[in-house]
């Protein structure tokens, strides 16, 4: 029971480190809030009580002393002037009542009596009534029978307007602690955003360094990691170009040293082998470059015309790429970069379905251009791998079809340069679909 007790607490307990300090905080100043009203209201609840036990002392023994120095016949007159809010003087031996007196009620008969002394005999009765109702009886020098109908009320009545007051300041406390909690909670939020979208090679404008010293601070850490991965990802980019241009000589000079050699069958392994070096490497610098694709200006540009001279490219060297729908309009983008990508897609197309078809559809702001292949397609566990670099798919790619693993990683790292997405899902009936997104 204690167990099942202990996870029902963790299942309420907020999962939101905004919400967790908000309810910790609220719950601090009202718990505060509260002490400081039971302790004012404690200090008026003893004030008001003393003043009103002393003045019920003092009228009493002034009235009972009026009453019983004027003649007989005009104490009736006296009676309503002498009236309180609390009791009331009656001429007569009153009603009948209990003399058992409750603690309450004993305090209020001994402050009566050490009120009016021993002059005066006097017996205090509990009237059986709604709510607390004294009788104090006694007789006034001449005899006459005189009663003391008391009825305490409340020492602190509360105002009308009071609960609209508490009601407004609990809502004043939650909005303030909600703003504190907010304040306190986004730097954190940005922080969490910017890692989670940390691009080292975007444009992304910088976590801003302003704020308290803590989250200045954060920021400021925060940015100078960032200038410290793009440093490492340039420099590795850079070698990699490095080498890859520095290669493309040597394997050319191979190249020409073994077509100069006699024909044999080493010969034909040995040329196949440099042109697939030959390809890595190119391979290796476009990859390289692809890596500084937001350094080419964006133009505006017609993306029907941009594809259909894209897809006759194609035809005119006997490819079989054909355009499906075709959406009118034009657009912003970087056009050498989208023309790599979609290269890269049909080729790859081409490569493992030996067709390819383009389409370019328009939806609430968004290009969506797709290239449609009928070949194996990809296993759902692996249309993310594929975009990785040197990712290759052992079961479809061998010496027989080529491919270096890049040319779905350049396409992946040229759509992220031209603020687009690349998504790729398998067809119904089989087949690929890569879509790129470009937001207009």
């Amino acid at each position: 029971m204690a167990t099942h007790a202990v996870l029902e607490g963790i299942r309420l307990w907020p999962h939101t480190l905004r919400a967790r300090l908000f309810i910790i905080l609220l719950a601090g100043l009202t718990i505060a809030h509260a002490m400081s009203f039971t302790v004012l209201f404690s200090e008026r609840y003893i004030a008001a009580r003393s003043v009103m036990f002393n003045t019920l002392e003092n009228d009493i023994a002034t009235s009972i002393a009026i009453l019983d120095r004027i003649p007989a016949a005009e104490r009736s007159a006296w009676l309503g002037q002498l009236a309180r809010s609390s009791y009331r003087f009656v001429l007569g031996p009153g009603l009948p009542g209990n003399p058992v007196l409750g603690a309450e009620d004993a305090e209020v008969a001994s402050r009566i009596r050490a009120a009016i002394g021993a002059k005066y005999p006097i017996e205090v009765e509990s009237i059986p009534a709604v709510g607390r109702h004294l009788q104090a009886h006694l007789r006034l020098s001449d005899g006459e029978s005189l009663t003391i109908d008391v009825t305490p009320r409340g020492v602190m009545p509360v105002a009308d307007w009071l609960p609209y007051v508490l009601i407004a300041q609990l809502l004043l406390l939650v909005l303030c602690s909600w703003t504190a909690m907010r304040l306190a909670i986004r730097p954190l939020a940005n922080l969490a955003s910017a890692a989670d979208t940390l691009d080292p090679n975007s444009n992304a404008p910088r976590l801003s360094e302003t704020g308290p010293t803590e989250v200045a601070y954060a920021a400021t850490a925060f940015n100078a990691m960032r200038d410290r991965i793009a440093q490492y990802l340039e420099e590795r980019v850079q070698i990699l170009a490095a080498i890859s241009h520095d290669l493309q000589t040597p394997i050319t000079r191979m190249k020409l040293r073994a077509e100069m050699a006699e024909d044999s069958a080493d010969k034909d392994k040995l040329v196949q082998d440099l042109d697939e070096v030959e390809r890595l490497v190119k391979e290796g610098v476009a990859y390289a470059r692809s890596a500084h694709g937001k350094k080419e200006k964006a133009s505006r540009i017609d993306l029907a015309s941009f594809i259909e001279s894209l897809a006759y490219d194609y035809q005119d060297t006997g490819k079989s790429v054909t355009i499906g729908g075709l959406s009118d309009g034009a657009i912003v983008t970087r056009p050498h970069a989208l023309r790599r990508i979609l290269t890269n897609l049909v080729d790859n197309a081409l490569k493992f379905a030996g067709s390819a078809e383009i389409e370019v559809h328009r939806q609430e702001g968004t290009v969506l251009i797709r290239v449609l292949d009928r070949g194996p397609g990809i296993p759902d566990d692996q249309l993310q791998a594929v975009l990785q670099p040197f990712f290759r798919l052992e079961q479809s790619r061998s010496r027989d079809t080529g491919g270096t693993g890049l040319g779905l990683a350049i396409a992946q790292q040229l759509v992220t340069a031209i603020g687009a997405t690349l998504t790729l899902r398998n067809r119904d009936g089989g087949g690929l679909a890569a879509e790129i997104a470009l937001s207009q």
